[in-house]
């Protein structure tokens, strides 16, 4: 049963240089290229921690595959050509999801920020399709604690952007997903900030100038992706319980910027056992709830 869903649009791949390129201690707060314009044709993929489902993914009309690259600072880019050359062989395109340390971002964001960004154009010089800055930053799981807002991340997304496109312009960048969280209560803390406010300090920081799509997490939903109301839960008006109302938040914050589900999934525990302390609130979720709300999300993306 797949969980999670990647997508996306296709892009055109082209013949890049060989070398690192060198990037300047000071972040450039200019994109240095035009984002990639496309159609909006709808494709759908799969995050995957292996390589034995290829079959049912293909039956399910998935063309996309991501992984996620946990970097640890000194690790080459061609560590993961193995990988891709493994998706390539299934007839995927790839997604790359590119999370680094965080105990290394907290120490020196800034001098972080760009060793990052190195990293990422030697990953687009080996023609991955899209790679995906960070996940979830907006919390602190993720980002150092006290660190947490959307200018700096727009800082580190700024960029590997620009490194990328130096390299490798046909490589799509989607901005690293937030997780869609009301937990905060409309504001930013030290531990981690609302997805609505993150964005919003994204785009205020030109972040929408460093991306060709926009990253988005649904991944907490109880009821059906057609709904807009009815979530039992608390806070049950809130935009992140339902599909339909998460799309319309990121559209608007980010008017005419394709998006990028790098994360789409409905939870349960049918012929699993029980759910892990904390994910109670999908114990009700069927796994035909999953197959059906899976496909009916992909529908109306």
């Amino acid at each position: 049963v797949v969980t999670e869903t990647a997508t996306t649009a296709g892009t055109v791949m082209t013949d890049v240089p060989t070398t690192t390129p060198s990037l300047t201690p000071t972040i450039n707060l200019t994109p240095s290229k035009t984002a990639i314009v496309e159609d909006n044709r709808f494709a759908l993929g799969a995050h995957v921690f292996g390589f034995a489902h290829f079959a049912q993914m293909q039956q399910a009309g998935m063309t996309w595959l991501k992984l996620q690259v946990r970097w640890d600072g000194s690790s080459p880019a061609s560590a993961v050509q193995a990988q891709l050359s493994s998706a390539r062989a299934g007839g995927f395109k790839v997604l790359l999801s590119v999370v680094g340390n965080i105990s290394q971002l907290a120490a020196d964001r800034a001098a972080y920020i760009q060793k990052y960004a190195v990293y990422t154009a030697g990953l687009a010089q080996l023609n991955p399709d899209a790679i995906e800055i960070w996940n979830e930053p907006n919390i602190d799981r993720e980002w150092p604690k006290g660190q947490i807002s959307g200018g700096n991340y727009a800082q580190m997304l700024i960029a590997a952007y620009n490194a990328i496109k130096q390299v490798n312009p046909a490589v799509m960048v989607i901005s690293g997903a937030p997780a869609p969280t009301g937990y905060f209560g409309g504001k930013c803390a030290a531990e981690g900030c609302d997805d609505n406010i993150f964005i919003s300090q994204m785009q205020q920081a030109g972040a929408a100038n460093a991306m060709d799509r926009v990253g988005m997490h649904y991944n907490d939903g109880i009821v059906s992706p057609d709904k807009t109301s009815g979530d039992p839960r608390g806070s049950s008006s809130h935009y992140s319980r339902y599909f339909k109302t998460l799309i319309g938040l990121y559209s608007s914050v980010f008017p005419g910027k394709p998006m990028c589900f790098t994360e789409l999934g409905y939870l349960t525990s049918q012929g699993y056992g029980a759910l892990p302390a904390g994910f109670d609130w999908a114990a009700n979720t069927t796994i035909q709830n999953q197959a059906d709300w899976q496909a009916l999300a992909a529908k109306i993306a």
